[in-house]
C-alpha cells in the first residue's frame, strides 16, 4: 500500500521538543497547563465566538520511528487528526456551547487510547513526552478565532458575508482583520545573503492542474489513509498522487511536466466564496470539513530550483520528501509558517498572517519555499521535517547538512475585486493563512537531476 525507503533503520528527527514547538510566539502555547481557568462557553455571553480546539501536535514530538512500525505510526497520527476534526465539528455546531466539557473529554479518552498505541509502536526513543496523559487534553482556544476571510463559511457556500459582497466592486469590501490591502504594506523584501557563485536556476513546466488532479490525501504525512489531509490539494507533475501511491507507481506514473519531471508536487486549494459550490461540497475534504467554494484553477504555477545561497548544491535523492510551512500553524504556533501572499505588481511586499487585496488588474500570489539544505542520508524524517532544513542568514547549512536545490513555488490566481477568499484548512485551522503549505516528492530520473544541479552550479537558466 504504500513503499517509504528510508536512508536508516530509524529516522533521526533531531531533538525537537514538543513544548518548544507549541510555545512558538504569535499563537501561544497549546499545552493544557496554558488553559487553567479558561471558562467553558456555558459561561460566556451568547455572543462570544467559538474559537478553535487546541491539541499538542503529536507529529512535531517524533524523533526517531522504526523503519517497520512506520505505517502503524502515520495511521495513529491520522487517526488524531480525525478525532480534532471531529470535536470541532460537534463544537462549532449549533447549539453545542454546553456540550463542551463533554465533547472535550469524549476527544481526551479518545487521543489517550490512540497516544497509548502510537508510543507503543514508535518505541521509548520516539521523542514522545512521557506524560501521554496531558498531551491527550486539549482545549478551546476562544482567543483563536476565524478572520473574516473565513467567517462566509456556510454548508451551502452561501454565507451571509459572502451573499452582501457578492457583487461589490472596490476593495475595500473585504478589508478586515484577515485582509490588507497590498498598497498600504511596506515593501519588505531583503535579498538573502549569498556567499557563492551558483546563480542558476532550472524551471519544470508543469501546467495548472487542467486536469482537475484534487483529492484530500497527504501521501507524505498520512500515506494509506483517504482524507488524510482533511482538505483539498492541487497537484501538478505525477498523475498518480494519492494517499496510496508507492514509489514504484509514482516511478511508472506519467507527468504533465513537458521535461519529464516525474515528481509530485502539491499544494491546498484557494476557494473563492461566490456563493457556489464544488461537487465536493458534502465530501470529504469538502464541505464535511468546512472547505466550501469555488475552487479556483491557478493562472500561473511556476516550479522553480535555485541556490538560494549561491552555494553549490548537490544531487537530491529520490522520492526524497520535503514540505514546508504549517498545516496546523494556526494552534502549532509560527515555528515553521513559509508561505507569503502578495500580488502581481507588489511582489516587493509579502504578507504572511492575512491575505492580499489587490487592485484591478493584479493576480493574488502564494509563494512557497522549500529547505534549501538536506542531511544526505534519509529521504524523510519521523516528523518530515529534520531530515531537511533552511540555511541560515549567513547562507550556512546546519552541520553535516549539504546544500541542495532550493524548490520554489509561485502560485497566482484571478481573484475578483471585492471577493473574499481563503485557502482550504484542517476544520479546526480555520482558514487562516498562515496555515498555507507545501509537499514535494522528488522523482526526477538521474539524468534530469544532473542537469538541474549543473544549470544551477553553472549559472545558466534552464527550463
Amino acid at each position: 500500500m504504500k513503499s517509504r525507503k528510508r536512508g536508516t533503520t530509524k529516522r533521526k528527527a533531531g531533538s525537537l521538543l514538543l513544548a518548544a514547538v507549541l510555545g512558538t510566539a504569535g499563537v501561544g502555547v497549546v499545552t493544557a497547563a496554558a488553559f487553567a481557568g479558561q471558562r467553558p462557553w456555558s459561561s460566556q455571553s451568547a455572543s462570544q465566538q467559538i474559537g478553535t480546539v487546541a491539541c499538542a501536535d503529536a507529529g512535531v514530538a517524533l524523533n526517531t520511528v522504526p523503519e517497520a512500525s512506520q505505517e502503524g505510526v502515520d495511521k495513529d497520527l491520522a487517526e488524531l487528526d480525525v478525532q480534532v476534526a471531529d470535536a470541532y465539528g460537534k463544537l462549532a455546531a449549533p447549539g453545542s456551547r454546553d456540550n463542551e466539557k463533554r465533547v472535550l473529554s469524549d476527544l481526551s479518552n479518545k487521543r489517550w487510547a490512540t497516544l497509548k498505541s502510537l508510543a507503543a509502536k514508535a518505541g521509548p526513543d520516539s521523542g514522545l513526552p512521557q506524560d501521554l496523559k496531558g498531551m491527550a487534553d486539549c482545549a478551546v482556544r476562544h482567543d483563536l478565532v476565524a478572520d473574516d476571510s473565513a467567517k462566509a463559511y456556510s454548508p451551502d457556500g452561501q454565507g451571509g458575508v459572502v451573499a452582501q459582497t457578492r457583487a461589490a466592486t472596490k476593495a475595500k469590501a473585504v478589508q478586515g482583520r484577515g485582509f490588507v490591502d497590498i498598497k498600504t504594506v511596506t515593501p519588505n523584501v531583503k535579498k538573502p545573503a549569498r556567499t557563492g557563485t551558483a546563480s542558476g536556476s532550472f524551471t519544470s513546466k508543469c501546467g495548472l492542474n487542467e486536469n482537475r488532479h484534487l483529492n484530500p490525501d497527504n501521501v507524505i504525512v498520512a500515506p494509506g489513509v483517504s482524507n488524510g489531509a482533511h482538505h483539498m490539494h492541487d497537484y501538478v507533475g505525477n498523475l498518480a498522487t494519492d494517499a496510496f501511491s508507492s514509489n514504484a507507481k509514482l516511478a511508472a506514473s506519467g507527468t504533465t511536466c513537458t521535461n519529464g519531471d516525474k515528481s509530485a508536487y502539491y499544494w491546498p486549494v484557494l476557494r473563492v466564496f461566490d456563493g457556489t459550490n464544488e461537487k465536493d461540497a458534502k465530501a470529504p475534504g469538502g464541505g464535511k470539513d468546512r472547505n466550501v467554494g469555488k475552487i479556483l484553477t491557478p493562472v500561473e504555477a511556476g516550479i522553480t530550483y535555485t541556490s538560494a545561497t549561491g552555494n553549490k548544491v548537490q544531487a537530491m535523492a529520490q522520492f526524497m520528501r520535503i514540505i514546508t510551512g504549517d498545516a496546523k500553524a494556526f494552534t502549532n504556533g509560527s515555528a515553521n509558517v513559509r508561505a507569503s501572499w502578495s500580488c502581481t505588481g507588489f511582489e516587493d511586499r509579502q504578507v504572511v498572517d492575512k491575505y492580499p487585496v489587490c487592485p484591478q488588474g493584479s493576480k493574488v500570489v502564494r509563494s512557497l519555499k522549500f529547505p534549501d539544505c538536506w542531511d544526505g542520508k534519509n529521504v524523510d524524517s519521523a516528523n518530515h521535517r529534520t531530515h531537511t532544513a533552511f540555511s541560515n542568514a549567513a547562507g550556512a547549512c546546519p552541520k553535516n547538512f549539504k546544500a541542495i536545490p532550493q524548490l520554489e513555488e509561485r502560485i497566482a490566481y484571478n481573484v475578483p475585486v471585492g471577493s473574499r477568499f481563503a485557502v482550504d484548512s484542517f476544520p479546526e485551522q480555520l482558514h487562516n493563512p498562515i496555515t498555507d503549505h507545501g509537499d514535494f516528492i522528488n522523482n526526477m530520473n538521474k539524468g534530469l537531476m544532473d542537469q538541474m544541479v549543473s544549470c544551477i552550479n553553472d549559472g545558466r537558466r534552464c527550463g
